[in-house]
């Protein structure tokens, strides 16, 4: 009431005041004062100074200060129409940072995000667009802003800052510089994420490819099912037999015996019904023992050749692999293709692999699985099936007895190191024209696989040497460099140890010469070769398959002749360590006469294989007897 009748009675002085209404009165533009809104106390149309006087006097002054809301939240933060960027819908979105915020900010045509409360809803919300129709970045200095800004309000807004004009050169320059180098990183980003997705993408189907192929991973149908198919030739995933047509038993020297035994195994593949009018069977599996290098491999080979039918070749070892059942599965397949294409031989090398005798563990449950499978397959056999089962192996004891026993591997080859007369064979084979019974004689103890080695370093020293062919000289340096080493020309020994050595190796030819049952002499060298500085070497006549008791003793008085020599030549003061080798093998004589070949009348006939368990009372007795045989000589 006090309002209203202040304002009338405001009205009625100021009517017979002769100034225009528009300067009297309060009007639109008065709406909205720093200090007081008049439209709020309903006092629009009174005198300019009488309505902020009477604003005055009647609020208070927390009330004093109000607003005036805009048509949009926009206008009300940024002072500016949103329409003139051409912002259609509210999107969530992050301001631009950047250090340059103070100066951009008084452009109308700055791009800004802009944030919108809202309920989230389901609908997909269009990107921002900018004034011309084009998606705005995210990030940095985007080309919807540097056509949005132009050159005049740019140079109007650094002018307005009084910026100088050095300065305003270098701001354009270093905001340009900015953009582009923005736009260069962002290339150089999105080319080598392009690149890494296409790497990635050719790794996956390489590693889909090779799994694919790999043999466990193979099987139809799942893509980890085990496959149950393996080649024995080379443990892949397919059986596939091989025509032994090239391989005889002509190719098969020095296991003469051996080959005998296999013929009749040749006969029944060639014609079984020989055998099956009499009633007669022939074994299953045939087993061939013998050290190796004898020629196991090379047998089974020719029994399929001479028989003109399919080989089946795999190793023990190719069976098992880290996947449980893989083993006995390949087992099953491999039979199955055998009987499918009888009559056939299947070859088995190292069969101890596979074969060993089972053992109760709990670490490998499963390691039972194929051998028992093998066992099944074997037993499976009809007597006339027409397929042969030749298993090698080099220790027949680790092989379990189940697989040994009659109806199985129940046939025993051994292949033994051929003799004399076999080695001369088997060098004949090699060579021609070369009396090979020399080289015979000088490799006791060899191999077949070994003489075929020492024709191959002969053969290499006569390349190196610049001949056209082997001689009987390449084949000597052959033997030596397998049976003592390499020479060793590059050591330098002085005249007096080349001395010594000279009349120590002298010593052990001297005996050997003149003793009645010691071997003939082959060759005598002062050359060194591996560990010693001088070498003699026998010659034997033929193979000693038992020595006598004299020739035993002139063995160790050879052994002995080199420090007799050095005691004679140059006195017991001045003997060397060149003989320990020789006391070794003389000592080892004496014991073995003492222990095992009953050669001693105090100890008699009795062995004594472990000298730590006899009693103190033997062991010094025995010891008695070999000092008695060392100093005998």
């Amino acid at each position: 009431n006090a309002l209203h009748s202040l304002k009338s009675s405001v009205g009625s002085s100021s009517s017979a005041t002769a100034k225009p209404p528009q300067k009297q009165h309060a009007t639109e533009q008065d709406l909205h004062s720093n200090e007081v809104n008049t439209r709020d106390l309903q006092i629009i149309g009174l005198p300019r100074t009488k309505a902020k006087q009477l604003a005055n006097t009647a609020l208070q002054k927390a009330w004093r200060t109000s607003h005036l809301s805009s048509q949009s939240f926009f206008h009300n933060k940024h002072g500016f129409f949103g329409g003139k960027i051409g912002i259609d819908s509210p999107v969530f979105c992050r301001q631009i940072p950047s250090p340059l915020q103070s100066i951009f900010t008084e452009l109308h045509y700055w791009p800004v995000w802009v944030q919108s409360r809202g309920f989230k809803t389901l609908r997909k919300h269009k990107r921002l667009q900018a004034g011309f129709e084009r998606p705005m970045e995210p990030d940095g200095f985007t080309p919807s802003f540097m056509k949005g800004m132009e050159v005049e309000t740019l140079d109007k807004l650094l002018k307005s800052k009084n910026i100088p004009d050095g300065q305003q050169d270098s701001f354009k320059t270093g905001f340009a510089e900015g953009f582009l180098k923005s736009q260069a990183l962002t290339q150089r980003k999105q080319d080598s994420l392009r690149r890494t997705r296409f790497i990635l993408l050719v790794l996956l189907l390489v590693g889909l490819y090779g799994l694919s192929k790999t043999p466990f991973l193979s099987g139809k149908g799942s893509f980890f099912i085990l496959s149950m198919r393996f080649r024995t030739t080379s443990g892949l995933d397919s059986v596939d037999p091989v025509q032994m047509k090239n391989v005889t038993f002509e190719h098969v020297k020095g296991v003469e015996e051996a080959k005998n035994e296999l013929q009749e195994v040749v006969e029944f593949l060639r014609s079984p019904e020989k055998f099956t009018v009499l009633g007669g069977r022939l074994p299953k599996g045939i087993l061939l023992v013998g050290p190796p290098g004898t020629g196991k491999t090379l047998l089974a080979r020719a029994v399929a050749g001479e028989a003109d039918v399919p080989f089946y070749y795999a190793t023990g070892s190719e069976f098992d692999e880290m996947f449980v059942g893989v083993g006995a599965s390949r087992i099953r397949n491999l039979f199955r293709e055998a009987k499918a294409n009888a009559p056939c031989v299947i070859f088995i090398d190292e069969l101890d692999s596979v074969g060993g005798k089972r053992i109760e563990s709990p670490m490998h449950p499963y390691s039972r699985q194929t051998i028992n499978q093998l066992l099944a397959e074997m037993d499976g056999f009809k007597p006339n099936e027409g397929v042969i089962i030749i298993g090698a192996t080099n220790f027949p004891e680790a092989l379990d007895n189940a697989l040994i026993r009659p109806g199985r591997f129940d046939m025993q080859v051994t292949v033994s190191k051929p003799d004399v007369k076999g080695r001369t064979e088997i060098l004949n084979w090699y060579l021609r024209k070369i009396k090979a019974g020399i080289i015979a004689r000088g490799t006791v103890g060899f191999s077949g696989a070994d003489l075929e080695n020492l024709v191959n370093q002969a053969a290499l020293k006569a390349a190196v040497d610049g001949k056209n062919m082997v001689t009987l000289k390449e084949l000597e340096f052959a033997k030596d460099k397998i049976l003592m080493g390499p020479e060793r020309r590059s050591v330098e020994i002085d005249k007096k140890n080349k001395e010594i050595t000279a009349y120590h190796e002298s010593g052990h030819a001297i005996v050997a010469y003149y003793t009645k049952d010691a071997m003939p002499i082959n060759k005598a060298t002062i050359m060194p070769r591996g560990p010693s500085l001088g070498h003699v070497s026998m010659l034997p006549e033929d193979d000693r398959w038992s020595e006598t008791r004299a020739q035993l003793l002139a063995q160790m008085d050879v052994s002995m002749g080199g420090r007799v020599a050095e005691e004679i030549i140059f006195g017991n003061e001045f003997i060397t360590t060149g003989a320990s080798s020789d006391f070794d093998a003389a000592t080892k004589i004496a014991r073995m006469m003492v222990t095992r070949f009953g050669m001693c009348e105090r100890l008699g006939v009795m062995t004594y294989a472990d000298q730590t368990k006899q009693s103190p009372e033997t062991q010094a007795a025995i010891e008695h007897e070999v000092r008695i045989l060392l100093k005998g000589l």
